[in-house]
């Protein structure tokens, strides 16, 4: 497929690189006696958002963006474990929110190869592996938040050497998060390979096939340097029978000016020709991020003007969220 041959060349430059650095053994070591390591104790984590949302003939709104807590802990024998759960799910206008799982999942990881299965994220989209605590802005693009494959029940295997190649590939129901059941009985394939040709350039690309309903491809590619981050991303859907795709595109501009004060911009546009004028949505997006302690608490600010619906109505929003992590 047209969509899969454009991702095909960078997960295999990524496995030849690391094939080539993985040191030749002649022979297995002599086994020795070793003690088990203790178990860790169990790491509670987490986060909290608050959000106040200015728009345009609406007015203000207070918002709790998310709330998350995260419990973490390592087993004897290289294994650990992760749980997430998350004060988010379900709401809207007129429905509560509730509290749903995130992830739940089991990690076993030696140098260069790691095994993990449960409930995560499936190695799709920089931008959606990267945790939001730690995004730019305050929201992912919409290209994102649409196109990528986000969490899954399944298994994922991970070859890696250092930061210079890595290369992820999983099989998941393909009925997104909780859903326990896979329905279809088809299964959802996805890989993601990531380049560092340079210590400052990091380059990827990702593809997804939903076995005979739809196939996604993405590629990204990711510039730091003294402060100042340039990062962009493509991803596209194609449907089975269906005319036309899903494409788009974001690019991410910040610099920090002072060590605890960032500027930001981003421009974004997703196209989804199936749904004619009303799938097309972009937006410019400028902010700044203030830390306010140790990295821990973080005050950020976004202005954004998006252009989206079958009117292509122009709505300017204002948002300012404090964010705290412990």
């Amino acid at each position: 497929m047209p969509i899969l041959r454009r991702s095909l060349p960078l997960a295999a430059a990524a496995l030849a690189l690391f094939a080539s650095r993985v040191p030749a053994q002649t022979s297995l070591p002599a086994p020795q006696a070793q003690t088990a390591p203790a178990i860790s104790p169990l790491r509670l984590g987490g986060y909290l958002q608050a959000r106040e949302t200015y728009q345009e003939h609406i007015g203000l709104t207070a918002t709790l963006n998310r709330a998350r807590l995260s419990a973490d802990g390592s087993l004897p024998n290289s294994f650990t474990y992760r749980f997430l759960i998350e004060y988010e799910a379900g709401g809207s206008a007129r429905v509560a929110a509730a509290v749903s799982l995130r992830d739940a999942y089991v990690r076993w990881a030696r140098s260069w190869f790691a095994l993990q299965g449960g409930q995560f994220k499936t190695p799709f989209s920089r931008s959606y592996l990267t945790s939001i605590t730690a995004w730019e802005t305050v929201d992912r693009p919409a290209v994102v938040d649409t196109l990528a494959t986000k969490r899954d029940i399944g298994v994922m295997a991970e070859l890696f050497r250092g930061v210079d190649a890595s290369l992820s590939l999983g099989v998941f129901n393909g009925e997104g998060q909780n859903m326990v059941v896979n329905r279809d009985s088809s299964v959802l394939y996805v890989a993601r390979a990531v380049l560092r040709p340079l210590n400052q350039l990091q380059i990827g690309a990702s593809g997804a096939s939903y076995e005979g309903d739809s196939t996604r491809a993405g590629l990204e590619a990711n510039i730091e340097q003294s402060g100042v981050v340039l990062r962009g991303e493509w991803l596209a859907q194609y449907r089975s029978g269906q005319n036309g795709r899903d494409d788009g595109w974001y690019a991410l501009a910040a610099a920090r000016v002072l060590p605890w004060a960032q500027l930001v911009g981003m421009g974004e546009d997703l196209e989804r020709v199936h749904l004619g004028l009303a799938g097309r949505n972009r937006a410019i997006t400028l902010g700044a991020n203030l830390d306010l302690g140790a990295n821990r608490t973080r005050l950020s600010v976004n202005w954004v003007e998006r252009e989206a619906g079958a009117k292509q109505q122009l709505t300017r929003t204002l948002i300012a969220q404090l964010q705290v992590r412990i």
